[in-house]
């Protein structure tokens, strides 16, 4: 005998699913809504995240200092001016070998183009100058008849390079009242909130404050890490500068993705105008290994630990922001997502109910269970 689908039941639970959907859409809808509102503050916003994260990096000097008896606006300026140093001898430490070695570094440049072109011109290419001459004269006339596409992109790239140095301003200031005040920032935001949000919002916050400084440090390890193996194998190579080199792949590790492949390409250059093609080669492989070792073992491994999330979410994460919002999008995917993972656990510790104790003779329900 076929069993019969029950009317009652039916209707009940399209209610059910029409009202889930509905709560769903308006989660969505929120989200939405609040993403949008980030967009049209983002002038705003990324100089703060900026600002957080370098307070996150620096904030343990500053907290030192403020134990051993140092006055809060004391400690901060110390610590942002020590930051400001150390940044611009990062600086220095990249620009002044380079600019020593500019010359030689022109002449090889000169001098692997000519090799380049004679390359081309033996088999089994069998390149002949004329043609590379005319090669030559056409990509100059496309320069030329481009002319206006490319001076619209240097008033972009001008205006992005001013928007960068006011971003940085800001991230400046914000870090130093960050260090300043931080600490007194929860108590003043536990009296501003009613009810129990004076409790919840606070909590919440100190856990995503240990989050974001968890993935500063775990940034950092990353990148130490990347430095001391790129370097050693630029080492053994003898490829110069390779001080500036290691420098300048830990710096770029904070910026995922495109910093990789902008520190790949200089020691890769650098290699082949001083060393020869063999040794660029050799490089690049090193390189192409390293990164896969960061990008699919130790960034995922590290990270994991520190930030409490599986290694194949923080893979998608970063996939799924850098589809989203490009570079920006890479580099905060990680911290978003451990940061949604803290507000999901503490959501989860409020509304989970208290487990019952063996003996304590109540049932499931919460109903005590007669003797």
């Amino acid at each position: 005998m076929t069993a019969t689908l029950s009317s009652t039941k039916t209707r009940a639970a399209l209610r059910t699913s029409a009202r889930v959907s509905g709560e769903l859409l308006l989660i969505f809808v929120m989200l939405a809504v609040t993403l949008w509102l980030w967009g049209r503050m983002w002038s705003v916003v990324w100089p703060l995240v900026v600002g957080l994260l370098l307070t996150t990096l620096t904030w343990p000097l500053a907290r030192f200092l403020r134990r051993h008896g140092w006055k809060p606006a004391l400690a901060a300026s110390v610590v942002t001016v020590l930051f400001l140093l150390v940044a611009a001898g990062v600086v220095a430490l990249i620009a002044v070998p380079v600019a020593s070695q500019s010359g030689e570094l022109t002449d090889g440049v000169i001098e692997g183009i000519q090799e380049l072109r004679e390359w081309a011109a033996g088999p089994p290419l069998n390149i002949e100058d004329a043609q590379i001459t005319k090669a030559t004269d056409t990509a100059v006339a496309r320069a030329q008849d481009a002319l206006g596409s490319m001076v619209s992109t240097v008033v972009t790239g001008v205006s992005t390079v001013v928007n960068g140095v006011v971003t940085a301003v800001l991230a400046l200031f914000l870090m130093f009242f960050f260090l300043k005040d931080g600490p007194r920032f929860l108590p003043w935001l536990s009296r501003q909130l009613p009810g129990r949000l004076a409790s919840d919002v606070p909590t919440v916050a100190a856990r995503g404050w240990d989050t974001l400084s968890s993935f500063v440090r775990s940034q950092a390890a990353v990148g130490l890490l990347d430095a001391v193996l790129i370097g050693l194998g630029l080492w053994i190579l003898g490829v110069p500068l390779v001080l500036p080199l290691a420098v300048l792949t830990f710096v770029s590790a904070f910026v995922p993705i495109i910093g990789a492949l902008f520190a790949g390409f200089v020691a890769v250059l650098i290699a082949l105008v001083s060393n020869g093609l063999t040794d660029a080669l050799i490089v690049l492989a090193i390189i192409v290994v390293v990164q896969q070792l960061e990008g699919n073992v130790f960034q995922p491994m590290i990270q994991s630990r520190g930030l409490g999330l599986h290694a194949a979410v923080i893979l998608l994460a970063v996939t799924l922001g850098g589809s989203l919002a490009g570079i920006v999008g890479s580099l905060l995917a990680v911290p978003i997502a451990a940061l949604i993972a803290v507000v999901w656990n503490y959501v989860r510790e409020q509304l989970s109910a208290p487990s019952r104790e063996p003996g304590t003779g109540e049932s499931d329900t919460g109903a005590a269970v007669p003797s």
